[in-house]
């Protein structure tokens, strides 16, 4: 408030030194114009344009000059004639001498003018007009002067308009100060300079330690906020607050909040290879809204963690499986030999371990990931367990994973497609319950289909298949799997397509492109 005070004081200070300054000119020009119409006055007194062409002319215009002079409030009239010599003067003594000074000159080419001097008694201004006679010929010259009042005085004749002007500028000044001081301070919630300071230091220190990233824009999509997290996620480097979202980074997906005017809480991004964990909020102040935010956590270990866990749940499951698939067996050959079957129990071994062989051996060397191929030999025993074939086309080949991919995205999306179908397979009667899978491998794309004779979908359930938390079974911690799958589908630049109708089981193809260019374009 004090400095608002002050600076409207100092404001009037200017402006009453500017007001003074017109004054002054104005109080010039006024008595310019006054001296200017003294001075024709004199030059068109009939007596004057007759006497001033006679010797003793003096007489006459002397006195006419003094009148003049105290009824105009001049300081001085001189007329002279066309030998500059002096018929009127304030000093009687100077009638009849020359005028010398050569200011007079132009109003004896017939020019009339003014122009400030300095004489004898002090700064004056002097009007110059020519005398003519009645055949318009030039017989003298008149020249009426005042002496100019210095600064202080014309300030002092004009002490009451100033001195109102500056009590009127000061109360509205000082109350319209007051007004917007008072306007401001509730704009910043009543917060004085020092605290918003103290905020502004204490929230951006806030921002930069926080271990997720965060993002702020404006109406504009300027950059407001950019910590120091959000930085390292999205390997920016330098200062980049006030530049536009767009023109930083092109997939935040921040700028959609602005757009579609609704909030975006706990979705996934996928950034490169980078999986992030996004929360976009409006920002709106009474109602307003005024920007946009977004915080995003990092969490490409955390889901690699867990694709690494559901992996190592898969391979857990498979091994039970297969130890029971395998006591089973014992079983079997332990009967056969106490019936003296030894020939029977010699080729049923035979016969199981050839199957076994056969389809390791396949898995060994068409699919080039162990992790990938165990799964699938839990599956297809985990299958037999279930009274259910398990089918791996032989035309199957993996060499490599497309870009953004590994072996834990593809254990995770093989091993709920496939326990999908087991699901589906378990609902209906049937004899010949059968799982078909093939995964396929060019320079182009690299593809997977599982296909089943399962339940099938109406269109329902296929439209919704793949929202987060939607199932069709009445059990805890479902419908993720479909939604994990089409996350990692997205990640890849995949695309996932189901063909499913009630009754006739479903199939799922999943195609990634092998080029790095498309994969990175669609994630």
């Amino acid at each position: 408030m004090l400095l608002s005070v002050g600076i409207v004081l100092f404001s009037l200070i200017i402006g009453n030194l500017i007001m003074a300054g017109g004054i002054i000119r104005i109080t010039e020009t006024q008595l310019g114009q006054r001296l200017m119409t003294t001075a024709r006055t004199v030059a068109t007194i009939p007596n004057v344009q007759k006497s001033i062409q006679e010797p003793d002319g003096w007489k006459v215009i002397q006195p006419t000059a003094n009148s003049l002079r105290v009824v105009n409030d001049v300081t001085y009239i001189v007329v002279l004639n066309r030998e500059r010599v002096r018929y009127s003067d304030p000093l009687d003594e100077r009638i009849g001498t020359v005028f010398m000074d050569p200011a007079v000159d132009e109003a004896y080419a017939e020019h009339s003018y003014f122009q400030k001097v300095k004489g004898e008694m002090g700064t004056a201004l002097r009007a110059y007009v020519p005398i003519m006679d009645d055949q318009h010929q030039q017989v003298g010259v008149v020249l009426v002067g005042r002496v100019m009042p210095d600064v202080w005085g014309i300030l002092y004749t004009e002490r009451n308009n100033i001195a109102l002007t500056f009590f009127l500028s000061l109360l509205f000044g000082v109350w319209g100060s007051y007004q917007l001081a008072r306007h401001m301070k509730k704009q910043m919630l009543d917060l004085e300079p020092d605290e918003i300071a103290r905020i502004l230091v204490e929230r951006t220190a806030t921002f930069h330690a926080m271990h997720e990233g965060v993002i702020a824009i404006d109406n504009r999509e300027r950059i407001t906020i950019f910590n120091d997290r959000a930085k390292q996620i999205f390997g920016i480097e330098g200062e980049v607050l006030g530049k536009h979202i767009r023109s930083v980074l092109h997939d935040t997906r921040l700028p959609e909040v602005l757009e579609l005017r609704q909030n975006f809480t706990n979705t996934e991004i996928h950034v490169g290879n980078t999986l992030l964990w996004s929360n976009r909020f409006l920002i709106k102040v009474e109602e307003k809204v005024v920007g946009a935010i977004a915080i995003f956590q990092d969490r490409t270990e955390v889901a690699r963690m867990a694709e690494e866990l559901t992996g190592v749940k898969e391979f857990v499951g498979a091994l039970r499986v297969q130890n029971h698939e395998h006591m089973n067996h014992l079983h079997t050959i332990a009967g056969l030999l106490q019936l003296h079957q030894h020939e029977k129990a010699l080729a049923y071994l035979f016969e199981v371990n050839e199957q076994q062989e056969e389809l390791t051996s396949f898995l060994t060397t068409r699919i080039m990931d162990e992790n990938l191929s165990g799964l699938l030999i839990g599956k297809v025993s985990r299958g037999r367990e279930l009274g259910i074939r398990v089918v791996i086309d032989r035309r199957s080949h993996l060499e490599s994973f497309p870009p953004y991919m590994d072996h834990h995205n593809f254990v995770l999306i093989l091993g709920n497609l496939i326990e999908n179908a087991f699901d589906s397979l378990e609902r209906i009667e049937h004899a010949d319950k059968e799982i078909m899978i093939s995964i396929e491998q060019d320079e182009e794309i690299c593809s997977i289909l599982v296909e089943d004779n399962g339940i099938g979908m109406d269109e329902e359930t296929r439209r919704r298949m793949l929202e987060r938390g939607f199932s069709t079974k009445e059990r805890a911690h479902r419908g993720l799997g479909l939604h994990l799958v089409q996350q990692l589908v997205n990640k890849g630049g995949g695309e996932l397509v189901c063909h499913s109708a009630r009754g006739e089981g479903a199939s799922f193809l999943i195609t990634f492109p092998m080029g790095e260019e498309e994969s990175h374009g669609e994630g």
